[in-house]
């Protein structure tokens, strides 16, 4: 796994860089249905390019997973959005789609 961006808390979302070079916000989304994002993921110019779901990890630690889908991308990226130790969040990404965290 490897970190592909850098984030921070920023009112009910977070805002960030990701190793692309994109800037990218994680905006609350209103909730339609249960299975529905918590966030939807805007890169600058305010289109959607992801999502993310509140999820809690088998050591009861809080986390975002994270899913990118763009034209320019060869295929979707999964990823995990972390706390870090500095009260930033380190966006984690990964091959294959996650499964619960530990």
């Amino acid at each position: 796994m490897a970190n592909i961006g850098t984030f921070t808390a920023q009112n009910d979302g977070f805002t960030g860089t990701l190793t692309l070079n994109v800037k990218v916000k994680f905006v609350p989304n209103d909730k339609e249905s249960e299975n529905a994002p918590d966030f939807r993921l805007q890169a600058s110019g305010g289109y959607d390019i992801g999502a993310a779901w509140r999820k809690v990890s088998k050591a009861d630690r809080a986390y975002l997973s994270v899913t990118l889908d763009d034209p320019s991308f060869p295929s979707t990226v999964y990823a995990r959005l972390i706390e870090a130790e500095n009260g930033t969040y380190d966006l984690i990404w990964s091959r294959s789609r996650p499964q619960q965290a530990d």
